[in-house]
């Protein structure tokens, strides 16, 4: 296994992982946020740019999500 697929192992699960645990509190929702956008650079990198641009979407839903779920400060 080279290094480039094990990256994209490891964000794939972790990605998979936080999106199971989402409900348990917001930063759960920006963890999955974050491991959406590794695995969208894991997609271009590869080369599987339609990947990489439905994890960039996935990656902005998340964060859209988190935002509602964060208490605004005043």
């Amino acid at each position: 296994m080279d290094a480039l697929t094990a990256y994209g192992l490891i964000s794939v699960s972790a990605m998979l992982l936080f999106y199971t645990l989402e409900l348990r509190g917001p930063h759960y929702v920006l963890a999955f946020a974050a491991a959406c956008a590794f695995s969208a650079l894991y997609g271009f990198l590869q080369g599987a740019w339609p990947f990489g641009l439905v994890e960039t979407v996935w990656t902005a839903v998340a964060l859209r999500r988190w935002a509602g779920a964060t208490p605004a400060r005043t």
